[in-house]
């Protein structure tokens, strides 16, 4: 079954909110930087982790920087990793 980008967007969203933001109701705009803003260096490894279990993919320690940068940049990586299994 083949996940729509909104699900994507919402799991990882409800997954930041909950972890590092303490289910604060503030907005995650999509072009928020992640690093420093919402998350440190140990909550990238927690993000990497959550979405490998989550949605079944593999990331590579080169394909960190770039494309966990926001909450856009994520779902858009995850929805190609997903898209080229």
């Amino acid at each position: 079954m083949q996940m729509q980008v909104t699900e994507i967007e919402q799991e990882v969203r409800n997954f930041l909110t909950e972890k590092f933001l303490f289910g604060s109701s503030e907005p995650l705009d999509d072009d928020t930087p992640l690093l420093g803003n919402v998350i440190d260096s140990q909550g990238v490894i927690e993000l990497i982790v959550f979405v490998q279990e989550r949605f079944g993919i593999t990331v590579e320690d080169e394909e960190v920087i770039d494309n966990f940068a926001s909450l856009k940049s994520t779902v858009s990586f995850i929805e190609g990793k997903l898209l080229g299994k």
